[in-house]
């Protein structure tokens, strides 16, 4: 069963050939033998009387279309019954009072939680290593990184340990590790997907999606997951107002005559030639579908780091200033006074990089700086968000590239190079700077420096609202070509 894609799941659980508790037992068998650590804390007991109420609507009739399918969720969306890390030592014992909106949609569509999703702490990192609770390994080679933030979430679905899960990106999060993992993941336009529940790194930019095997499978998930949310100030509705989209409306659409735009700073110096050489024969296989392949610039993709590690830090330097010691979470055992404990508290719960991020972040912010650094970031974003609307619509109907520059790395390649580990987001960054929908599907395989073959990501990007239309042409590409279906050894 493993191998199934969500959507044949849900027609085997429709038509009683399978019942959600055998569905979950088998998925948590898998998650136990599995030595990946891409789940920081599964419930047998209370994932198994999930699965039970989910087989009482499935035999009542009142089952929705993802009833009784097992779902997992990153350790980023906040549970009453599962533990709440964050990746985290500040967080390491947290339980929740309360789900998410994310997930709080999912429990109502009846779908069973499988458990919690290891990830980078705070979702601070592309490779999945900053975890408190130890880095996620990839499945297509287990020296090799995953991706992150969301390392464990496209993990478990390249491994077959989930047929869906949720994922969150603030940068890249969803796209570069479904990217490293060889699976399908799409990040929504911003506001799309409430946060509330979500803890939050940078809340200007964090937005939740799915990761799945396919972009089917993603459109089924989207439908339950978006939605207008009045406890998230950012939550936003669609010109629809609050009629529930269907994503999967246009799957079947045929490709003749869209234009996609791919930008000349996407090809330049530092990508991987077997990366280019992955996308370059995907850009082909759309023109083969109908496609036309449109030359277009983007001239400040450069500034997109730059921008981005003045921004995002700022607003986790705000954001994470609540994590003290004194209501929940971590608090260092021995201290002298308040002021003591604060400092103990917050050297030994946070990790490096993310006291890296806290420190960066207050600096741009501090009287003289603020000027100089964090305005004028946010000028530049702007001026990010421009360059793609300058394109798209005239020029352009969708923009295509790499999601990485590179195949995923080994282990510890990059850990004492934190620039390093940003370059890796250069693709991916401008995107979540402007807000718009971006989504990742495999397209082929590259080795690196490596013996290994290790998975290639196509970044397909949309202007605002068209999640629909960005899921219509991953899937049509998905039905001529089979790189989605392809599993690691051993699945």
């Amino acid at each position: 069963m493993h191998t199934k894609t969500l959507k044949q799941l849900s027609e085997l659980l429709h038509a009683k050939q399978v019942s959600a508790t055998e569905l979950a037992s088998q998925y948590l068998a898998r998650i136990k033998s599995s030595d990946l650590n891409a789940f920081l804390h599964v419930d047998e007991s209370l994932t198994l009387a999930q699965a039970a109420a989910a087989d009482v609507r499935l035999a009542g009739g009142s089952a929705g279309p993802l009833t009784g399918v097992p779902i997992a969720h990153k350790d980023i969306f906040v549970t009453r019954d599962w533990r709440s890390t964050a990746g985290s030592k500040m967080l390491g014992n947290y339980t929740s009072p309360f789900n998410a909106t994310v997930v709080e949609r999912f429990n109502a569509a009846g779908m069973v939680h499988l458990g919690k999703l290891n990830c980078d702490e705070f979702a601070m990192g592309s490779s999945n290593e900053n975890s408190a609770f130890g880095a996620v390994k990839n499945p297509w080679d287990k020296l090799a990184v995953p991706g992150g933030s969301s390392g464990g979430s496209a993990a478990a679905i390249a491994a077959r340990l989930a047929p869906a899960a949720t994922a969150t990106d603030t940068g890249g999060s969803i796209r570069q590790p479904a990217a490293f993992c060889g699976v399908t993941g799409i990040k929504p336009t911003y506001g799309r997907v409430s946060r509330f529940g979500m803890i939050a790194f940078a809340s200007s930019l964090d937005q939740g999606g799915p990761i799945a095997q396919t972009a089917e499978d993603c459109a089924l998930l989207l439908n339950e997951m978006i939605g207008f949310d009045e406890r998230d100030a950012t939550s936003l509705t669609a010109e629809q107002g609050n009629v529930r989209e269907d994503f999967a409306r246009d799957l079947a659409k045929p490709l003749g005559g869209l234009r996609i735009g791919v930008p000349t700073e996407y090809f330049g110096e530092g990508l991987a030639a077997d990366v280019e050489q992955a996308v370059r024969a995907a850009l082909d296989e759309f023109v083969k579908l109908g496609a036309t392949l449109v030359d277009i610039t983007l001239p400040k993709t450069s500034l997109s780091i730059p921008v981005y590690y003045i921004i995002a830090p700022a607003e986790a330097s705000s954001n994470l200033s609540r994590f003290d010691g004194v209501r929940y979470g971590h608090r260092a055992p021995e201290y002298k006074d308040l002021q003591d404990m604060y400092k103990k508290t917050r050297a030994q719960g946070f990790g490096p990089e993310v006291q890296r991020r806290i420190m960066v972040g207050t600096y741009v912010l501090c009287h003289g700086y603020y000027d100089a650094y964090y305005l004028q970031a946010q000028k530049i974003r702007r001026m990010i968000a421009d360059d793609f609307q300058s394109v798209l619509g005239d020029k352009c109907d969708v923009i295509m590239g790499p999601v990485a520059p590179t195949v995923a790395w080994d282990l510890g390649d990059k850990s004492n190079d934190p620039v390093a580990n940003y370059l890796a987001d250069i693709f991916t960054l401008s995107t979540s700077l402007a807000g718009l929908p971006g989504m990742s599907i495999p397209c082929g395989f590259g080795q690196g420096d490596k013996n290994s073959k290790r998975p290639v990501g196509l970044q397909i990007i949309g202007n605002y609202f068209a999640e629909a239309k960005l899921l219509n042409i991953a899937h049509q590409f998905q039905q001529a070509t089979d790189w989605h279906t392809r599993a690691p050894s051993g699945i």
